[in-house]
């Protein structure tokens, strides 16, 4: 018969505690035998300390259990890439114009606590459950400390009436609001053509923004009516984009499959795109019931353009005086915010905000390539929170690997790994988390498939097993046997209960660490934050 016991991972403290209690017992027994009085001032001492001792394991007990693992997890030493200092320091060698942030903030660090930053060329992927801590943690104080241009996505006004007077005071906001999420009334509005231009290729793309975005993951694509659909389309919007006409016209022409403006429009534009008018034509020309099909499928892609509260948001309507927002002006500045809004389940408004960033981040990327060093010379900080839902960018995996290069540095917000699969594929939800430089997971997680994977990246100890073996034949009745064996610092049920407030990080080049987040309210712009949900919560702006 024999019984087994595991020893819990020592308290990080556990050295200092050791060398208080061997002080205060020296200077019990050594006292009294120089001076009584000293004893009685040691026994006087001795109580006070054991106080302060009661206070501190009561103050203990609310320490997470989790930060056991802290003591086997890399120190402030071995993180200084990502110190404060070291984020500076990257910061200057990037070239980047950054005086009041060296970098986005991520957490301080259980061990040590020091301060733990992302570079301005790390691009940031967060996978938090619900109700984590994931708006007031990271969104939110990646928003306000960024020292450049700012674009969001939500599917809720919190993080709007947080930052945004906040962001007021760098320089001009604008809230794209389609569906009234924060009441925002449509005081200016957006072409989406004028990210196209003449470019065949750019009419294709923002027809692909539009194709995808309502088919459930569940859902097959045809084999060829809907890459017709989609050629279609795109050359349709260019038409509509060379004769400066409003993207709406596209729906009437496609619920016109007889009508043959689009193609003369092409036609007329010479030469240039006599590919794209020959595949218009060969459409028209098509077997009704072949027609009817891609113009019905390509009519669907665009079904959300009939919405009047959409419309009012993309073509200038009966307000002359509205200005026209430009994304070439926005991607020009370093001052500027903008917050693009969409429901989670009705995604209206959700391939508008997906063609917005998507047009204000190439644009950005342009004026990259042109600028010293191919970087922005302040950073731009994309915050794509509820990114699966609201801005499902299916070329995202691709853009991580080189827009830090850029200065342009995204950090995308998700609640589980399967909602990443359901947008981008196993393949390009892996290839999004290898190529991210700052990977967060802030809990609330039941994958084990993920906490597993996270768990065993962790560092090993081996924790001492203490073994007693009762037999009639021993001398004295047990044998008492110590053993150890290799076991990840978290484990699966670490990872998967991790307590509100705490956070697995992972920064290239350094094992991963735990972090304690430091949500809004204990940063440095708590006070301009509050300043900004007064002015523009839901209670400011119902009175």
């Amino acid at each position: 018969m024999s019984a087994t016991t595991r020893r819990r991972g020592p308290n990080p403290h556990t050295p200092e505690i050791a060398l208080l209690v061997v002080l205060f017992v020296a200077l019990l027994v050594l006292l009294p035998f120089y001076d009584p009085l000293l004893g009685l001032v040691a026994g006087a001492i001795a109580a006070v300390a054991a106080g302060l001792a009661g206070l501190w394991v009561l103050r203990r007990r609310r320490v997470p259990a989790v930060d056991r693992a802290a003591a086997h997890l890399p120190g402030p030493a071995l993180l200084r890439r990502s110190s404060r200092a070291g984020a500076a320091a990257e910061a200057v060698r990037l070239g980047a114009r950054v005086p009041s942030a060296p970098g986005v903030f991520i957490g301080r660090t259980v061990r040590g606590d020091r301060e733990l930053w992302g570079s301005w060329e790390d691009m940031h992927l967060d996978i938090w459950g619900p109700r984590s801590g994931k708006t007031s943690s990271r969104a939110i104080p990646g928003i306000v400390g960024a020292p450049g241009s700012v674009v969001v996505t939500s599917n809720k006004r919190d993080i709007v009436d947080a930052t945004r007077g906040v962001r007021e005071r760098r320089g001009p906001v604008w809230v794209f609001d389609p569906q009234q999420l924060a009441g925002e009334p449509p005081s200016w509005w957006w072409n989406p053509l004028s990210f196209i231009g003449d470019n065949i290729a750019k009419a294709v793309m923002l027809g692909s923004f539009f194709s995808g975005i309502n088919r459930g993951p569940h859902m097959r694509t045809d084999g060829y009516f809907e890459p017709a659909a989609q050629s279609l389309l795109g050359a349709y919007l260019l038409a509509a984009a060379l004769d400066d006409l409003p993207i709406t016209r596209v729906v009437t022409w496609l619920h016109r499959p007889n009508d043959g403006t689009a193609l003369r429009i092409l036609r007329d534009a010479g030469p240039k795109h006599t590919l794209a008018a020959d595949g218009v034509a060969a459409l028209h020309g098509a077997p009704a019931r072949q027609r009817a099909g891609v113009f019905g499928a390509a009519a669907q892609m665009v079904a959300f353009l009939a919405s009047p509260e959409v419309i009012r948001w993309v073509t200038p309507g009966d307000g002359p005086r509205r200005p026209e927002f430009r994304h070439d002006d926005f991607a020009s500045r370093d001052d500027a915010t903008l917050y693009l809004l969409s429901q989670e389940t009705d995604r209206t408004a959700a391939p508008l905000v997906l063609a917005f960033a998507s047009a204000i981040a190439y644009a950005q990327e342009g004026r990259a390539i042109e600028s010293p060093g191919g970087r922005l010379p302040v950073p731009a900080l994309y915050v794509l929170d509820e990114a699966a839902n609201v801005c499902p960018w299916l070329e995202l995996p691709f853009l991580y690997s080189h827009y830090g290069s850029r200065g342009i540095v995204i950090m995308t917000i998700l609640q589980s790994w399967a909602q990443g699969v359901s947008v981008w594929g196993e393949a390009g939800m892996a290839q999004m988390w290898d190529a991210a430089n700052v990977r967060v997971h802030g809990g609330g997680s039941a994958d084990i498939a993920l906490t597993g994977a996270l768990s065993a990246v962790t560092p090993s100890f081996e924790p001492r097993v203490t073994s007693v073996s009762f037999s009639a034949r021993s001398v004295f009745g047990r044998t008492v046997g110590l053993s150890s064996r290799p076991e990840p610092v978290l484990d699966v049920a670490d990872l998967a209960n991790l307590p509100r407030g705490r956070a697995f990080v992972q920064v290239s080049g350094h094992a991963p660490t735990l972090v304690r987040t430091v949500p809004w309210w204990h940063g440095p712009y708590a006070e301009a934050v509050r300043e900004s949900l007064a002015r523009y919560g839901p209670r400011a702006t119902a009175s």
